[in-house]
């Protein structure tokens, strides 16, 4: 029977997190069980373990079980939770909680705590702030690494920050960083400022979460250290965050790329009604827009009615030009995403796109005149005496449509970077609506030039 399995049946005496015992469960997995099961058992569970467990386990639960487990918690029993957290960890807590709430259990926290909370948010929701925790652990480059080793034991507790120690001046101004391996691995007997290599990157305070992963990246560290102008050591900020504020990115960013708005918690957490209202509102939005296909349609209706076969084309001449301005739409805000591309690369973006565009539409207009072609020599369907000249419609209008969907999906992206809107707000969904509109007005342009004299 699975752990999972026991505590559904009220048994929790698997559920230990002792690497001393032979049923070990890490945190992480024991937060995957809580957050697979009923509320009320997962409560349970939970209030089961040790005071330090409590804690360790309640970093690795989603926002939402944090939440309510906390609130079914007596004041002094929260108090213990919230004051022995990891200050990154306790910050990422408060940022999900609303201010009525902020309120209620700043007044948990002692006067130190309680401080660096209030200071952290009042920085923008969106910067490395909101994610830093402040346990650094920080050496005066002039001792020993023997002293540094004392030094680091008296005044540092085991926490995630101390994998890499900052050396600091005196006023606490960043000198460079050290890696715990260093400090292993030389003499004991040699300074500090003997094995400093004098390249540290680190992170401004107001730095953006989503500037902090490229860093990450780019210098291939796991912790970095977080400044203010002055290059004042403030904290740090570890992997394991930056791992979930890239995840969180991703996610928001496909979740408008699919023409939804962005969740608050996971699908599976989030309720029916709020999953409808994030849903209906880009619906409705898209249903209006695509009401001007049918105004378009009304007003090509004379061409419509001359020459009905054009109507015959219509889904595949609206399909590919909004697959197209979808498939682009896709690539610049995914290369806007990675750095790849800026504002200042438009002109390059545009022309490549136009060739792009005038490829692709040669290749999908090739197809459609050689169907219509086979079609018609086939006797499978009969297009009439002007079969030919149908045909050539099809090959330019495909051309025209997507290009026009290329041009359209590149550009609106960043269009909306420069009016300083989230890029991924143009989702594939709304420049497919542009385009079939526009499409529309393409194709029976073109085709009211090539067949005026003879179907139309």
């Amino acid at each position: 029977m699975s752990i999972k399995e026991k505590i559904l049946k009220g048994d929790f005496s698997d559920l230990l997190l002792n690497r001393n015992n032979t049923h070990y469960v890490h945190p992480s997995a024991a937060a995957k069980i809580f957050e697979s099961i009923p509320f009320e058992a997962a409560l349970k569970a939970y209030q089961t373990l040790p005071g330090k467990n409590q804690v360790t386990v309640f970093s690795y639960l989603d926002p939402l079980l944090q939440k309510k487990i906390i609130r079914n918690y007596s004041p002094k029993k929260s108090e213990f939770i919230l004051n022995e957290l990891n200050p990154d960890d306790r910050m990422m807590f408060f940022s999900s909680l609303k201010s009525l709430e902020q309120t209620y259990f700043l007044n948990l926290l002692d006067e130190k705590n309680k401080e660096n909370i209030q200071t952290l948010l009042g920085y923008p929701k969106d910067s490395v702030a909101r994610i830093m925790n402040t346990n650094a652990a920080a050496i005066s480059q002039e001792i020993t690494i023997e002293d540094a080793i004392l030094h680091l034991k008296n005044n540092y507790k085991d926490d995630e920050a101390a994998n890499v120690i900052f050396v600091v001046e005196s006023d606490n101004k960043l000198i460079d960083d050290i890696p715990i391996r260093k400090l292993v691995f030389n003499d004991t007997n040699k300074k500090i400022t003997e094995i400093l290599d004098g390249f540290c990157p680190s992170l401004s305070i107001t730095e953006t979460k989503r500037s902090a992963v490229a860093k990450f990246k780019e210098y291939d560290r796991d912790v970095l250290p977080v400044v203010n102008s002055e290059n004042i050591l403030l904290g740090v900020v570890t992997i394991d965050d930056i791992l979930d504020v890239a995840e969180q990115d991703h996610t928001k960013e496909i979740q408008k790329i699919g023409g939804l708005e962005e969740l608050d918690y996971p699908y599976v957490k989030t309720s029916f009604f709020s999953l409808l209202k994030k849903r209906a509102s880009w619906l409705i939005i898209l249903f209006l827009g695509e009401m001007l296909t049918a105004t378009a349609m009304g007003y090509f209706d004379g061409e419509i009615q001359k020459a009905v076969v054009l109507a015959l084309f219509v889904p595949l001449i609206i399909s590919s030009g909004g697959n197209s301005g979808s498939q682009a739409a896709t690539l610049i805000i995914r290369a806007m995403a990675l750095g790849e591309i800026g504002l200042k690369d438009w002109w390059f973006v545009m022309w490549r796109e136009i060739l792009s565009g005038l490829s692709l539409g040669v290749v999908l207009g090739s197809i459609g005149f050689v169907r219509i072609t086979i079609w018609q020599n086939l006797h499978w369907y009969d297009y009439g005496e002007h079969w030919l000249l149908i045909a050539i419609t099809i090959f330019f209008s495909l051309i025209g449509i997507v290009m026009w969907g290329t041009l359209s999906g590149s550009m609106i992206p960043i269009l909306l970077k420069r009016c300083k809107i989230d890029p991924a707000t143009s989702s594939a969904p709304f420049v497919a609506t542009l385009v079939d509109v526009t499409g529309l007005i393409i194709y029976f342009s073109i085709a009211s030039i090539i067949l005026k004299g003879t179907i139309l």
